[in-house]
């Protein structure tokens, strides 16, 4: 890491994040656009040039960021590199939904998280086939901004709603949803039930679109150290 004094400080490194996450982005849809394989990792989920590619790109512009930080990516711990970290580090999937992805949906994202002292604290998640990007700092708050042209406009601050009264509107999983996660939602009065990828699930609940994402099963930490900071700095909550 870099001497304190000149460490970059948590409004710096959200900005620092959207402009890597915006950039892979804009690499994934162009390795979709051109066509793409898919290969198959050991656990059987597939990978694509595009999760390599923003990956690389991401890991270049972190140790840019903050130079000597450890990074955790995916895909990189995939092909055995795996870093030793401390109090502060860096979660990355360059491409989260990759099934989503290979079917030609939008509901993939690029996330990014700082965590510190166990916690993530800096969270961003952008979907690039929709342009949405979610940034939050945990303790300062949370926003929306829309990406076009590879620039951020219209930014605007999120929060959770208040728990409502009668029915919860509940976000699942498309690609994951198992019968423990409809036993789990039947427990609850439903009003609105959305199906989504990757993790703009967790966007969904900080931007107060819903009050409720389950999910049960098998889960790395990738996946949900960004949404997670995003939610708790929008005022929202994240259960074990």
């Amino acid at each position: 890491m870099k001497p304190a004094s000149t460490l970059p400080t948590d409004t710096e490194l959200v900005e620092a994040l959207m402009r890597a996450a915006i950039e892979a982005g804009s690499i994934i849809l162009a390795v979709r656009r051109r066509g793409h394989e898919v290969e198959r990792k050991a656990d059987h989920s597939p990978v694509t040039e595009a999760d390599r590619a923003a990956e690389v790109l991401i890991m270049k512009r972190l140790a840019e960021a903050a130079p000597g930080a450890p990074v955790i990516a995916e895909e990189a711990v995939d092909a055995g590199r795996v870093p030793d970290v401390g109090r502060e580090f860096f979660l990355v999937d360059p491409l989260d939904g990759t099934r989503e992805f290979v079917k030609g949906g939008d509901d993939f994202t690029v996330n990014i998280a700082l965590v510190r002292g166990g916690a993530p604290v800096i969270g961003v998640v952008h979907a690039p086939a929709t342009g949405a990007l979610y940034g939050g700092v945990v303790g300062t708050g949370a926003f929306r901004a829309e990406v076009r042209a590879g620039m951020t406009a219209e930014r605007r601050a999120i929060h959770t709603r208040p728990p409502p009264d009668g029915p919860l509107d509940v976000v699942a999983s498309r690609s994951h949803r198992t019968p423990a996660t409809d036993a789990y939602i039947a427990r609850y009065p439903v009003g609105e039930l959305v199906s989504a990828g990757s993790s703009i699930k967790f966007c969904v609940v900080a931007e107060g679109k819903a009050d409720l994402y389950p999910r049960l099963g098998t889960t790395m930490q990738w996946d949900t150290a960004a949404g997670d900071a995003i939610l708790r700095a929008a005022g929202g909550k994240v259960v074990t």
